[in-house]
Parts: structure tokens; sequence; C-alpha cells
């Protein structure tokens, strides 16, 4: 008996033959290269607001500087200069503000490098941040709150090192996503933009309702930082862990936010 013809006539094959399935690793890897899509993505944005708030609150508060928004640093190394003898503050705003300089350095280049709205950048970015936050937190938990608000030991100087050279990291996303003003260290221009609307008191107006939201998460952000910053014990540290638990929440957010359609269709 002659065995069965297992051939498939030629009008049943498929035409470039039979696709094999992705493995697992390819999956994940097609999944992380893909761009991730910018709409609604100005909302994890204004979230930036909120963690910038509770860190500059905290820090004004307790070591007389700002980690984030650089516009009074520089205004206090410029009073530090003029009188050098009166107040270390001077020194704590200039380590800041070296440090935010070079943390813009890395993360934009790393950003233009490797595709700036790429899923796997935007998590390794902002994972970068959460370590820098956890290491800034570590250290202050270990050493306690400063005794004197002029004190500009290392314990002092490395975490507002470390928090100003991440906090950049939310300015650079702002670039790479294309949602130039939210920039989460800056507000005097949201301001002006905001009341400067031709636009301000119309229904639909999605610029106007981003300028209101950053000031409003900052505003809501410095205060829980002041309230968090005012405990006895743990004082700043408490906001930087809180900070830290943010920025753990804004990685897992980009892992799980939607591609962009035309990116998935080049893939």
């Amino acid at each position: 008996m002659p065995l069965l013809d297992s051939r498939q006539p030629d009008e049943e094959r498929p035409l470039l033959g039979a696709s094999k399935p992705r493995s697992l690793a390819s999956r994940v890897r097609r999944y992380l290269v893909v761009d991730v899509n910018r709409d609604w993505a100005d909302v994890v944005l204004i979230l930036c607001y909120f963690i910038t708030g509770l860190l500059d609150s905290s820090s004004i508060s307790v070591w007389g500087s700002f980690v984030s928004m650089q516009t009074g640093n520089t205004v206090y190394i410029g009073l530090g200069l003029a009188h050098p003898n009166e107040s270390t503050r001077w020194i704590k705003s200039g380590t800041s503000l070296a440090s935010f300089c070079a943390g813009s350095f890395f993360f934009s280049r790393f950003h233009r490098f490797f595709s700036p709205k790429r899923r796997w950048v935007l998590c390794a970015s902002f994972f970068v941040q959460l370590l820098l936050t956890v290491g800034a937190a570590s250290i202050v938990t270990n050493s306690g709150p400063p005794k004197d608000k002029e004190d500009i030991g290392w314990e002092v100087l490395v975490p507002i090192a470390m928090v100003a050279f991440q906090s950049c990291g939310q300015a650079v996303t702002s670039r790479a996503l294309k949602y130039n003003a939210l920039t989460s260290v800056v507000l005097t221009s949201i301001y002006c933009d905001l009341f400067s609307d031709a636009e301000l008191f119309y229904a639909k107006n999605a610029e106007r309702n981003r300028r209101a939201g950053a000031p409003f998460f900052l505003l809501l952000g410095a205060l829980v930082g002041g309230r968090l910053s005012a405990h006895p014990t743990l004082g700043v540290a408490l906001s930087l862990w809180t900070a830290a638990a943010l920025k753990a929440l804004v990685v897992f957010v980009w892992l799980v936010w939607p591609a962009d359609p035309a990116s998935s269709e080049e893939d």
C-alpha cells in the first residue's frame, strides 16, 4: 500500500513559508524597543511637578537650598559671593547647580544616543533617578537630619548633589516627549503663558489645562514635603523615600504605557 503523500498542493502552501513563533526574549525585546505614545504622557510629566515640589520644599527647609529649581540657587550663589562669610547656603546651592548641569549633560546625551521616546530608555532614565534618590535617602536616614543648617559636611553635600543630578532627568524627558513647557523645574514661564493665553476661559483648552496643572501639583508637592520634613527624626529622609516610591511608580508607568502606533508598524 503506498504511503500517503503529506505534501500540500501548491495552492495551499503559504507564499513565504510558515512563520516561526517569536521567542519570549524576542517578544520582550520588541516590546522594549518601541517608542511610547506621547498622547496623555503629559499627565506623567505633571506628576513630576509633585515630585519637584516634594523635594524642593524639604531641601529648602532642611538644607537651605533647592535641588530642582535652579533659579533660586543662582540667586543664592550671587548673594553668597557678595557676602561669602555670612552663610554656607551658596556652597550648597553651587553644589546643586553644578550637579544639575552635569545631570543635564548626561541624561540628554543618553536619550539622544538611544532614541528619546524608546520605552526602555524612559524606564532606564527614571530607574537611574530612582537609584540616586534611594542613595540620597539612605545617606540621610543613616546620618540623621543636620544639627545645624549651615552644615556642609559630606552627609549634606552628597545627597544634595545626587538629588540635583537626577532631577534634571524629568526635564530632559519633557523634551524627549515634546512637551517642552512641562520641564517640572520652571514655573515662571508657565505662569506667564497661562495668564497670557487668549483662550484662557475656553471650555476646551489642553494647553491651559497643562499650564494650570503644573503649578497646582508643585504646590501640592510642596505642601506634602513641608509636612514630611517637619518630622522630628526622619525629616528630609521621609520626603526622599516618598519621592523614590513615586519614581518607581513612573518606571512602571512607562513599562506599561501604550506604544506609538507608528513605531509598532515600523517594527
